[in-house]
């Protein structure tokens, strides 16, 4: 009789560091290596547990005295777009959508610092320079496409406008990394590319778009709670994000569990035979 065991990836801590979501506070990630033929399916298990890729790591926000950050995905047959997500729709609707195998170009490089200096000149990735974004598109060990948003230049070659470095999972699509030409922010292009990726994974018939992390009390991520539809990984489960409910709790230092506990509660996929 042959059986089933669990992969059994090793799982590591990083160092605090400070919050780039909430003042005063520290961040910490739980991570593990994803790498050799079963990548694939411990990305999509993983995935389903509030774990991000980046690169050949998988890793979930652990820090010692807070859980404010919050997976969360769209529920693609439940979506309903806001008058302003098909305002969105709408005056991006002329550019052209290509789907690529994810290999970095100049092209992607130069909008990307041109974005983060708008943007995030103060963020963690302000110093990334070609060598590292080439790394960030190109070392996936599991199905990834890199999506660029084209608009038509009269005369002139289209111009590359957004870009979407995208995982595909057996449940839906995982928007890893996305940015945008800032001159087009009034046109909503990054809400676009969001409503974009929900008809992607409509398309494919697949349940969910994963956006990364929604906190709660950070500007930066309210925009993520405006879609919806939307589900956060909350105590060990999917639930629907509900408006009107209180998340300040997840702030509070007694709010995470030991490393040990949290580690012991992940669901590892069965792959190996014995």
């Amino acid at each position: 009789m042959r059986h089933s065991l669990p992969l059994a990836p090793q799982f590591y801590v990083t160092a605090p560091q400070p919050c780039p979501y909430l003042a005063d506070r520290e961040e910490r990630k739980l991570f593990t290596a994803l790498q050799g033929e079963h990548a694939g399916v411990l990305n999509d298990t993983l995935s389903k547990q509030g774990f991000r890729r980046s690169q050949n790591v998988l890793y979930r926000p652990s820090c010692a005295e807070c859980s404010a950050c919050l997976s969360a995905r769209i529920r693609v047959a439940d979506f309903r777009p806001s008058k302003s997500q098909r305002r969105a729709a709408r005056r991006n609707a002329h550019l052209t959508r290509r789907a690529r195998a994810p290999w970095a170009t100049e092209e992607q490089y130069q909008l990307f610092r041109t974005y983060l200096e708008d943007r995030h000149a103060d963020g963690g990735m302000a110093d990334m320079d070609v060598f590292e974004f080439s790394a960030m598109i190109e070392e996936t060990p599991v199905k990834s496409r890199v999506v660029e948003y084209y608009a038509r230049q009269d005369g002139e070659e289209d111009a590359l406008v957004g870009v979407c470095l995208t995982d595909l999972l057996d449940d839906g699509v995982s928007m890893v990394y996305s940015f945008y030409s800032p001159e087009r922010q009034r046109e909503s292009l990054g809400t676009y590319i969001i409503l974009d990726h929900i008809d992607i994974a409509r398309e494919a018939g697949l349940p969910y778009v994963y956006l990364g992390y929604w906190v709660p009390g950070s500007p930066k991520m309210d925009y993520k709670a405006r879609f919806s539809a939307l589900e956060i990984y909350r105590g060990g489960r999917w639930q629907a994000l509900d408006a009107h409910a209180d998340y300040s709790t997840d702030t509070h230092p007694l709010s995470t569990d030991p490393i040990a506990e949290q580690v012991a509660r992940i669901s590892l996929p069965e792959t190996r035979p014995a």
